[in-house]
């Protein structure tokens, strides 16, 4: 038998018995953008995904026959030039400097790094029987299950799982696993980083109890206005539409957002001007939600929230259109105003 080496298929095959209908698999590459994961040549069919775990059982969208050949790296980009200054101390040393490693003014110093999350691995079920054929749920580890004796009885056959006790990490380029220090570029050589922790297989993961106690947390909310309307983006990850709740009132926004792990955010946002109930939106994404606020008078709003504060010459800055309704995006929009001057 040999394993097929097609993004998306890894099984072993019989290379006698190996039809142009005996592999499904993703002849793209992968797409990792702001924490969404997806296919290039199936994202408009599987839309992207959150967890790493989603990503990888999204099914492919191509058949084919197997193959062992290993997949074709791209081709090596262009070394940028990079201007070297030498520079000689007292002590007739060298110092080596490129043009661009010159800090600007206003830079600030790198923050600590943040205490890392604690992961709870998951346990095997050994009282929920398994179906033939199931993969081990660890990362990193590739086997399938055949039977309790060689998988999941103590001292058995192929019983030692080598796998990865932390989710990957991709972060510029790079690929890796949080719980071990090698990083990749290629996601093919990502898929073969060997596990780094020993322990048993996970076929049929124990049930975790659901903390009865709620925690109430904070959120993010970014926002701009164009000259008719308000766009503001809470960034709540993974919020639950089904349970979450947002109420748009003329005055105010009512935020009841479900998170992951047991966490609320709850928030009035008492608005600096009236809205147009009826055309205002509101729309769940992975990462955020997004709020579209109609005005009803289409002044300038100072701010998104009505302050008791003296804020003197404050102005809230006109922004611009784009897809998601952030910063940065190319459509410019114009106020009646400036559309007389062009």
């Amino acid at each position: 038998m040999v394993r097929c080496t097609h993004k998306g298929c890894g099984q072993e095959y019989d290379p006698e018995n190996n039809t142009p209908q005996s592999c499904t698999y993703h002849p793209g590459a992968p797409v990792f953008h702001e924490g969404l994961k997806s296919w290039s040549c199936c994202n408009n069919v599987n839309k992207p995904v959150m967890e790493f775990d989603q990503f990888m059982q999204i099914a492919g969208c191509t058949q084919g026959q197997h193959t062992d050949e290993a997949p074709k790296a791209p081709p090596p980009k262009p070394t940028p030039e990079v201007d070297l200054k030498v520079t000689s101390s007292s002590g007739g040393a060298e110092t080596y400097t490129s043009g661009t490693s010159t800090p600007t003014l206003g830079s600030k110093a790198p923050s600590e790094a943040a205490p890392a999350p604690k992961f709870e691995e998951e346990e095997d079920d050994l009282s929920v029987p398994v179906p033939l054929g199931t993969k081990c749920r660890h990362n990193g580890c590739s086997v399938v299950y055949e039977s309790d004796e060689l998988h999941r009885k103590e001292g058995g056959e192929a019983a030692e799982c080598t796998y990865h006790p932390k989710p990957p990490i991709f972060h510029e380029g790079s690929k890796g696993y949080l719980c071990c220090k090698r990083r990749v570029l290629e996601f093919d050589e990502f898929l073969k980083i060997e596990g780094c922790k020993k322990g048993r297989h996970v076929f049929v993961p124990k049930a975790r109890p659901k903390s009865q106690q709620e925690e109430f947390t904070q959120c993010r909310i970014d926002h701009y206005q164009t000259p008719r309307e308000v766009h503001a983006s809470v960034f709540a990850k993974k919020a639950d539409p089904e349970i979450s709740s947002i109420k748009i009132e003329e005055n105010q926004v009512h935020l009841d957002l479900y998170l992951p792990d047991s966490k609320r955010f709850r928030k009035t946002l008492q608005l600096w001007g009236p809205v147009n109930v009826e055309e205002s939106s509101y729309k769940f994404y992975g990462t955020k939600v997004e709020l579209i606020l109609r005005k009803l008078d289409n002044r300038s709003w100072t701010l998104l929230e009505k302050t008791d504060r003296d804020l003197g010459h404050i102005n809230f800055t006109f922004g611009v259109g784009g897809r998601t309704g952030t910063i940065g995006a190319k459509e410019l929009i114009l106020d009646d105003v400036n559309k007389a001057r062009t």
